[in-house]
């Protein structure tokens, strides 16, 4: 598939990796940074969804997602990412990452609104949920890439996502350039989708913010 990822949000916090590891299925692994792991919540647009040799579709290749992650590597040590949750505000897609790629996408409503000095206000209430989450950013204009060795390059440079499927773990590959990283900032946030997950509230902002203004990408198909 085809895909567009664009103004996003990225808000971690570092975590007790032993705290991770227990929350993770047989043959992942918890990947650390400074020894510690990460736990990453990021709204998102996505754009131009579709197929390979089809075109978008408006009323379904346009859709919102915010997910709950974290970074881990299998037993053969390739690095990915793991997902807690997929919250999005479009039914098709939901049923489709949950069908073919194992994924624990949740329904939910969504909206974003372009505010003032382009500070983009999101919205997202999982179907069921008591209350909804808000965040409101603004993504600076001048664009850097991650380098190597870095926390922004361990978050960001990802291209394997991992899915516990009824056949083990499987691994799904996407390829795009490297994210162009700007600074973010953040006028409201809260970790309500984290505490929905299991975890405890961190009672403290993110530890690390940074936003990109999106890239495109190519996604393949789960292999064992």
């Amino acid at each position: 598939m085809y895909q567009t990822w664009s103004h996003l949000l990225f808000l971690h916090w570092e975590w007790d990796a032993a705290a991770i590891q227990r929350t993770l299925p047989s043959g992942l692994h918890v990947d650390t940074f400074g020894g510690s792991a990460w736990v990453g919540l990021v709204p998102f647009f996505m754009r131009n969804i579709r197929p390979r040799y089809l075109p978008a579709v408006p009323w379904v290749s346009y859709f919102l997602e915010l997910n709950v992650r974290t970074y881990v590597h299998d037993d053969e040590g390739r690095p990915g990412v793991w997902f807690y949750s997929l919250d999005c505000n479009q039914p098709l897609a939901v049923w489709t990452a949950q069908t073919f790629f194992h994924l624990p996408y949740q329904h939910a409503r969504m909206t974003a609104e372009f505010g003032t000095g382009k500070e983009i206000h999101y919205r997202c209430h999982r179907v069921g949920a008591p209350e909804g989450s808000e965040f409101r950013y603004q993504l600076g204009a001048t664009p850097t890439l991650a380098e190597p060795g870095t926390l922004e390059f361990f978050l960001a440079e990802r291209y394997l996502l991992f899915a516990h499927t009824p056949r083990g773990i499987f691994r799904g590959q996407v390829h795009h350039e490297p994210y162009p990283l700007v600074p973010a900032q953040v006028n409201a946030w809260d970790d309500r989708i984290l505490q929905m997950q299991g975890f405890a509230s961190p009672g403290r902002p993110p530890d690390h913010v940074v936003g990109s203004p999106g890239v495109d990408v190519r996604v393949y198909p789960l292999q064992g």
